[in-house]
């Protein structure tokens, strides 16, 4: 994620976009342009994937907001194994769901989190991300982006693909 095009790298993009006070569909959208910009084969390659998860339906399957979801237990950041029952037993649980420490979307979303958390938490509701990372990325990913809710491990997207959550990426965006 270092290459240097017209002067910024994509990695001080990322940081640039990633620390502007602004909304995040705004954060998202700048990031987009900036990664059009300095990696064009990335760019196309996201809207690729997004255009064909489009014809395909992605998501139409998943719970929708309000909607309940199975329980879970899953590994946090520090190997504490944490169930959705444990959570809803404190309040209200906003699940979310990223595609790993590698996606600077996921990172920026994340971040957004962060700072939205004390708002959350001061209506009795909290946060709790869910990624399918090893436990060293999560805990790297949570320290990185001072994540101050839970972030836990669904290592092989078992729970995600009970929920219709999971893509297959594709070679393209793996390279």
């Amino acid at each position: 994620m270092n290459a240097d095009i017209g002067g910024e790298s994509f990695d001080e993009a990322f940081k640039r976009v990633r620390d502007m006070d602004v909304s995040l569909d705004e954060q998202l959208r700048a990031f987009a342009d900036a990664a059009r910009q300095r990696r064009p084969d990335f760019a196309a390659a996201v809207d690729r994937l997004v255009e064909r998860l489009r014809q395909h339906g992605a998501g139409d399957a998943a719970p929708r907001v309000g909607e309940p979801i199975p329980p879970f237990v899953l590994p946090d950041d520090a190997g504490r194994m944490v169930s959705l029952d444990q959570l809803l037993d404190r309040g209200p649980v906003a699940v979310t769901f990223h595609r790993g420490h590698w996606c600077p979307y996921c990172r920026i979303n994340i971040n957004a989190l962060a700072q939205a958390h004390n708002v959350i938490a001061a209506e009795g509701a909290q946060i709790v991300a869910i990624m399918p990372d090893l436990q060293k990325f999560v805990a790297d990913f949570k320290s990185q982006s001072n994540v101050p809710f839970s972030v836990l491990t669904d290592m092989d997207n078992g729970y995600a693909m009970s929920l219709n959550l999971t893509i297959w990426v594709g070679t393209e965006i793996r390279r």
